[in-house]
């Protein structure tokens, strides 16, 4: 044991000592699946090793938005070789619903149909061509009804899934009756695709005593394993979750992974064999929801400088024909329809609109940045009414630091980072020399011109449901000094994983290498929160650095005895224990406690403290801390087109204490160009029938590597630590960046904006495709020989 060990080795234990660990919190670490990933050893659910006996799962769609079934038929599908079982509601042995919030969703349609593309059947067979051709062959004859496709039309006719909600600050219609300027408006925001590159899967393998082994790829584990348990009429204990990594996520398997595992459920206990089901690219899209897309009405007074004398907007979502998360994502949109601004006397009223399309569900966001694009819109039109530079009018309706620092929910803005890090960026951009530069070019080129913008992000972190923000982990401590760690997130390629690992290896004072991350396991973890809400690492690293420091108090408490000291002489460092002028490696510590009968397994756990809401109220403090960025953009169009580039994109984003920055550049990297996207190309066009027309990747275009402007700068503030609790003082980065794409958007409309001398808005629907912004051009174009 180490209490013998020769002093040449205690020389060189000493010498390791007096050095700190390299791959610790604040380390650049690579991703830890990366060479996986690179390499193609990264194993995903489809990668498994085929189980004998193993059927595959080809569901049928409706082939219309409404209508009832009045026959189906499934006999012709037993005729065909290699089907084994095909599933119709009938064989759902518990409850035929899977909606996360309330009833509304079925797993398989009964009687009716509510949007194009859900499943009515599932094919199970011994291979997924053959269940394809069987599902084919079904007969299924409708009564078809009159579909409701259109939000606006839903808005205005009353057609809610949910009540509307109000946030009310003041008395926004006096305030509007006294503005000195007054302005109204409406548009359209797009929904988006999620487009993970691994579409919706599962893997389900039945057990012992009717229990059933469910590999999903979802960011919400404990939730399909309450689906699965609740279908299949079986106890939660009987089912058992498994997920080590995710192909993408970005919140389309947080609710709507469940349907799939619990179909493989199904078709499992049907048949006794392992099910396996990995939708094609085309069936995914049909069958899932997207961002939710939104009608946006605003009526806003202003004074002589551009600031806010009462605000009024209504937010219509688009929540599809059932619930999901539409509540609180609409709730969301409201929560960021102040973005960065305040707002006054205001009232902003979020309704959930139902029609017949797919159940639209959690996106990067959620919800946030339609709230954020409604209130930009609005910027950028007061600016034109006023003739002012619109980064001007933006710093005008900043928040203060002491005053004016109150939001529409009554919650106050802290620390708040944005007039700093705007004057940093509008240096560092060298804003105000390309907007001279660019109105000189626009004023001598007849057909390109160009475009610039500087936007603020301020996105509230937690979940807006507060019982969500808690979460578990599990630290194991072997013998021979390594660690396996378990926690409650899910691993989508965020690198959510690496940075728990470095926040263990932190509290610990060992390298990452001596720590294995094993799938998130209800059976380890239980009762998780999804992987969302920008939460991944502010919950689950809280609950494994606290369980890590349970550990590290145990093993000092257990050295204190063993050398009769108190824990001031004990500290831990590189790998290595001293206490008092003895040095121990951490195998050697670890080894002594197993002797010493110490228990080397910790559970730990994190709730976020502080925050509320009173929903009947619409007031409370629903966030723990605002996460801040900043984005230039620079484009140029073609107004012969309405073709464009994205020429120069400056970043400036707030991430507390960095515990990873190359991931986190990373993230900012990926939701930048994810949110631009959202807002120039990717366009979700659907029939009058209410088909998905863009349901592939041939009709649905998300930016490519040719999008990404060649010039792009992206900087993480430093010396900025989150003066809130978090761990190790950092701050969320999944979701904040995504915002920062509208700052694309805004330039487009600056430069169409210029066909007219700046003088008219040209109240831009999103996505801002070529052919928007070409007519766009061409409305102002007409208008602007009146101009004074």
């Amino acid at each position: 044991m180490s209490h013998n060990r020769p002093a040449v080795a205690e020389e060189v234990v000493k010498a390791q000592y007096d050095n700190g660990i390299q791959s610790g919190v604040g380390r650049s670490n690579k991703h830890e699946s990366a060479d996986k990933h690179v390499s193609g050893e990264a194993i995903f659910i489809d990668d498994k090793p085929e189980l004998p006996g193993l059927l595959h799962l080809v569901p049928r769609l409706s082939e219309h938005a409404h209508a009832r079934i009045v026959r189906l038929d499934v006999q012709p599908c037993y005729a065909l070789p290699g089907v084994v079982s095909v599933l119709t509601w009938q064989d759902v042995p518990g409850e035929n619903d899977v909606g996360p919030l309330e009833p509304g969703d079925p797993l398989l349609a009964r009687d009716r149909v509510d949007y194009l593309g859900q499943v009515i059947i599932a094919v199970a067979a011994e291979t997924p061509e053959a269940a394809r051709r069987a599902a084919d062959a079904a007969i299924i004859e409708y009564e078809v009804l009159e579909p409701m496709l259109d939000v606006k039309t839903a808005f205005e006719r009353g057609s809610f899934v949910q009540e509307p909600h109000v946030h009310r600050r003041g008395d926004a219609d006096a305030a509007l009756a006294r503005a000195p300027h007054r302005i109204q408006g409406a548009f359209h925001i797009g929904g988006q695709e999620h487009f993970y590159l691994e579409t919706q899967t599962a893997l389900v393998i039945p057990g012992e005593d009717r229990s059933l082994q469910v590999f999903s790829s979802t960011q919400n584990p404990t939730e399909v394993q309450k689906l699965v348990a609740s279908v299949m009429g079986i106890t939660m204990n009987k089912v058992t979750i498994d997920m080590r990594r995710m192909g993408g996520g970005f919140g389309g398997k947080e609710t709507q992974a469940a349907g799939v595992a619990c179909l493989c459920a199904v078709a499992t206990r049907q048949t006794g064999r392992p099910v396996k089901m990995r939708l094609a690219r085309r069936d995914d899209m049909r069958i899932t929801g997207k961002r939710h897309p939104f009608y946006v009405q605003y009526d806003v007074g202003f004074d002589d400088r551009g600031r806010f004398c009462g605000v009024k907007i209504d937010l219509a979502g688009n929540c599809g024909y059932s619930l999901d998360l539409s509540g609180s994502i609409v709730d969301r949109a409201m929560f960021h329809a102040d973005n960065a601004y305040y707002l006054g006397d205001a009232r902003v009223t979020g309704y959930r609109c139902r029609t017949n399309t797919a159940s639209n569900t959690a996106y990067r966001g959620f919800g946030g940045p339609q709230g954020m694009v409604a209130i930009e819109q609005i910027m950028d039109h007061i600016a034109r009414e006023l003739r002012l530079d619109p980064l001007e009018l933006r710093k005008r309706n900043y928040y203060g630091k002491t005053e004016r620092n109150i939001t529409h929910y009554h919650q106050q803005v802290e620390d708040n980072l944005l007039q700093e890090m705007t004057e940093q960026l509008e240096t560092s951009s060298d804003y105000q020399a390309r907007r001279t530069a660019i109105q000189a070019f626009n004023a001598q080129s007849p057909f390109l011109k160009r475009g610039l913008a500087l936007t603020p992000v301020k996105f509230g972190i937690s979940f807006t449901s507060s019982f969500l923000n808690q979460a578990g982990a599990l630290i194991l401590i072997y013998t021979d000094g390594t660690v396996q760690l378990n926690h409650g997130g899910t691993e989508m390629g965020q690198g959510l994983n690496t940075k728990v690992a470095q926040i263990v290896a932190e509290v610990l004072q060992i390298e990452v290498d001596q720590i294995q991350i094993t799938a998130t396991d209800t059976g380890k973890v239980p009762n998780t929160s999804p992987t969302a809400a920008s939460s991944g690492a502010d919950l689950n690293g809280k609950a494994a650095q606290n369980a890590a420091q349970i550990l590290r108090d145990r093993l000092t408490e257990m050295l204190c005895k063993l050398h009769q000291c108190d824990a001031s002489a004990v500290s831990f460092r590189n790998g290595i224990v001293r206490v008092g002028d003895k040095h121990y490696t951490f195998p050697d510590v670890a080894q002594m406690a197993w002797l010493n009968q110490v228990p080397l397994s910790a559970t730990g756990y994190y709730r976020v403290p502080g925050i509320h809401y009173d929903r009947e109220a619409g007031r409370g403090k629903p966030f723990y801390y605002f996460a801040y960025g900043a984005a230039c953009c620079e484009v140029v169009i073609d107004t012969l087109t309405g073709e464009y580039r994205l020429l120069r994109a400056d970043i400036l984003h707030d991430v507390g204490a960095s515990l990873n920055p190359a991931i986190d550049i990373g993230q900012v990297e990926g939701g930048f160009v994810q949110g631009m996207g959202w807002l120039t190309c990717e366009e979700l066009v659907w029939s009058d029938k209410g088909q998905l027309l863009t349901d592939g990747p041939a009709s649905y275009k998300i930016p490519a590597i040719g999008d990404v402007p060649p010039d792009l700068r992206v900087t993480l503030v430093e010396n900025r630590k989150n003066p809130q609790d978090t761990v190790f003082h950092s701050k969320a980065v999944g979701e904040p960046p995504f915002m920062l794409g509208i700052a694309v958007w805004c330039a487009l409309q600056d430069a169409v904006a210029s066909v007219a001398d700046y003088q008219l808005h040209p109240q831009l629907d999103a996505p801002a495709t070529p052919e928007r912004v070409f007519w766009g051009v061409e409305r102002l174009s007409e208008v602007a020989h009146d101009l004074p």
